[in-house]
């Protein structure tokens, strides 16, 4: 059965171009030579215009040969179908964050995008309407998905899904997260099954496609979100083998909070006269957080943080290992403080339950590693804690960017000890910050006065999963298993299963 190629809502267009052309080829698109199109635009292998690079480190972004379309002031002002307005109406979501409102223009027509935004910026909506409006009214085959997610890790996985879910159902998209550390059987399920639009990690997408499970030949719209991050963590050749079984005429859009050499080579190969914008040069100077360097005394150190963790409201403490997150997060929990850890090493059910504890606030404090500097979003987190500094600038704004998120205010404080002032301050420097620096002490003023910190009352807690009752069953065949649960409840006991349910959760691996 022929398929529609694009949504005839919004057709594909290059250059101006009506879309895709006889065979397959677009015009617009590069010779498998690398020669110039039938458009004169450049072939994948590169030849863009270069601009010179606006961050140490960033490589120069191709000029647009293209114009692109003009920013709009509101979400109505864009040809996206009702339902999708709606939605957003429903969601309170009401004005478009600046990257929104200049690439959905352009996406909402077809054109290849790359986005620069800090986090918390809005990217996740920025490419996610126009992927949903673009594949409206269009019905998937089992295992050939219309549109494509690829992310770093588990935890931007679910915050892309949890974000786009709302949108996906009003428009009756179906949409499936696979991902590692979750059974792959029920994943493989759901393709089976036909799903719209998928979100993934390189790693367990490509383990069901060996498996028969998925076909990527139908994807038309691909998205690579913090694409810097996947080069970072070695995915890179998994990532353009992925891509080079989508479409070939396919739109393509990359965004990330930051842009460095290690995707010059996706960016060259895989956009086409991309418009490109991006919201911030620094990719992480947000006006709305203060950064501190906190000078401190290497044996002073451990009491500062347990006065800091100590403090009202909910923190994020970042470290390097699995190993001192989970000593700090011992020590803590001794102290009375409700900590919780959460790194590579702990199994996904259990990610996710700590996720939950921290943002319904059952946990104040979560201790990690680096898995939780990207994908995490928790209202009214205004302070993130680097315990030990980031040895990359990348790794400092990606951190921080869990507080100051769409628009709100948060505080970045890090710890330094004498022999780590000098990295640090080239650290600062590569990231484009200006940071204040102040020596303290635990007990004192300044420190309580920047961080909130306070003594902890020194009464040990035990943080407990909390208990999920089984909702009831009319059936007669179910009258056991509701007085199974009904005596856990009685004993305290959680039922079996509780908290162990599916993850929509990506795999870093």
């Amino acid at each position: 059965m022929n398929r529609t190629r694009t949504n005839d809502r919004f057709p594909r267009t290059r250059n101006g171009s009506a879309g895709a052309g006889k065979g397959g080829k677009r015009f617009g698109a590069p010779s498998r030579s690398g020669a110039p199109s039938r458009s004169g635009a450049p072939s994948r292998s590169g030849g863009y215009g270069r601009r010179p690079a606006a961050v140490q480190g960033e490589f120069a972004l191709p000029e647009t040969l293209t114009p692109g379309l003009p920013a709009v002031e509101a979400f109505a002002d864009l040809d996206m179908p009702k339902q999708l307005l709606a939605a957003l109406t429903a969601e309170g979501v009401s004005v478009p964050f600046p990257i929104q409102a200049a690439t959905l223009p352009n996406s909402l027509a077809g054109r290849d995008v790359l986005g620069r935004g800090r986090t918390g910026s809005g990217k996740t909506l920025a490419f996610g309407l126009a992927l949903l409006a673009r594949t409206a009214g269009q019905r998937a085959e089992p295992r050939q998905p219309l549109g494509l997610v690829l992310v770093p890790t588990r935890e931007l996985a679910q915050q892309v899904t949890d974000a786009l879910t709302p949108y996906a159902r009003s428009l009756r998209l179906r949409l499936t997260t696979v991902v590692g550390g979750m059974s792959i059987g029920k994943q493989a399920s759901a393709l089976r099954g036909g799903v719209e639009v998928v979100v993934a990690t390189p790693g367990r997408l490509k383990d069901l496609i060996d498996r028969g499970d998925c076909r990527l030949n139908q994807v038309a719209i691909t998205v690579l979100d913090e694409a810097d991050q996947m080069a970072d963590m070695g995915f890179m050749p998994q990532v353009t083998a992925l891509l080079n079984q989508v479409r070939p005429e396919g739109q393509r859009m990359l965004f990330s909070a930051t842009l460095d050499r290690n995707v010059d080579l996706l960016v060259r190969r895989y956009l086409t006269d991309p418009v490109v914008h991006s919201v911030d040069p620094s990719a992480g100077a947000v006006t709305t957080m203060e950064h501190h360097l906190l000078y401190v005394h290497g044996a002073d150190k451990h009491q500062t943080t347990t006065e800091i963790a100590a403090r009202e409201g909910r923190v994020i403490m970042f470290l390097d290992t699995k190993h001192a997150v989970d000593k700090l997060t011992t020590h803590l929990l001794n102290s009375g403080v409700r900590a919780a850890a959460l790194h590579g090493g702990k199994s996904q059910p259990q990610r996710t339950r700590t996720l939950t504890q921290f943002k319904t606030g059952h946990v104040t404090v979560l201790v990690a590693t680096n898995v939780a500097a990207r994908g995490i979003h928790v209202d009214n987190l205004d302070l993130v804690v680097n315990v030990d500094p980031p040895s990359d600038h990348k790794d400092y704004l990606h951190r921080g960017g869990r507080t100051a998120r769409a628009g709100e205010s948060g505080i970045v404080v890090t710890l330094v000890t004498p022999n780590q002032r000098r990295d640090m301050t080239r650290l600062m420097s590569d990231a484009g910050i200006n940071p204040q620096t102040t020596q303290v002490r635990s007990g004192e003023e300044a420190l309580s006065r920047i961080t909130g910190a306070q003594a902890p009352s020194g009464i040990p807690v035990v943080i407990k999963a909390p208990v999920v009752e089984r909702p009831k069953r009319s059936t007669a065949s179910s009258r056991g298993r509701r007085s199974r649960t009904a005596q856990q409840r009685r004993t305290g006991q959680a039922p079996r299963g509780a908290g162990q349910g599916q993850s929509a959760f990506n795999a870093a691996a």
